[in-house]
């Protein structure tokens, strides 16, 4: 039986580059959420006005990923310390938060947190929402298997493919083949 995990960790497309490429993971749409405007636009959300980030909804077998190991991922591909912003993409569209579709989750997802913070893995405090999953809305056709699209426009080679060589190089055992 799938299960769902929804992510905002900045852009769309770094995130699902990510997950799309492991073992256990079913599918993965890039999409909106956590805003109030229904049915939003990427030009909306790239405004901030919208209240959305963007996120990607990711359904898993969790005989073959748990749900631990997807935040694993999450906070290694992502910076959690930097509030509305991931490197260049900067506003309230790139936050990093976590929205769980139950209680176990939202339970793993600060129990990650505090580990991570009290290991101190990163310099400076997380800031990572934790909330309720609201609707969400799948993004436009063109953003969906964008990288894989797209593997040569100069935002993913620049921002994903770094990412992705990371992900190739070490979780190898974990991807995909």
């Amino acid at each position: 039986m799938s299960e769902l995990a929804t992510f905002a960790g900045g852009c769309f497309w770094c995130q699902e580059a990510i997950f799309q490429s492991l073992r256990g993971v079913e599918k993965v749409v890039s999409g909106y959420i956590g805003g109030s405007t229904p049915n939003p636009s990427y030009e909306a959300v790239c405004t901030g006005l919208t209240g959305h980030a963007e996120a990607v909804q990711i359904s898993f077998d969790p005989s073959l990923i748990s749900y631990g190991e997807l935040l694993e991922f999450f906070f290694a591909f992502h910076d959690p310390t930097t509030l509305n912003r991931q490197g260049v993409d900067e506003g309230t569209q790139y936050r990093s938060a976590i929205f769980y579709h139950s209680p176990e989750q939202k339970d793993e997802a600060e129990r990650v947190i505090r580990e991570l913070q009290q290991s101190h893995t990163f310099d400076a405090s997380i800031v990572t929402e934790v909330v309720p999953a609201p609707r969400f809305y799948p993004a436009e056709r063109y953003h969906q298997d964008y990288y894989r699209q797209n593997p040569d426009k100069a935002y993913c080679r620049a921002t994903i493919t770094p990412k992705v060589a990371k992900l190739r190089t070490k979780y190898a055992a974990r991807l995909v083949r």
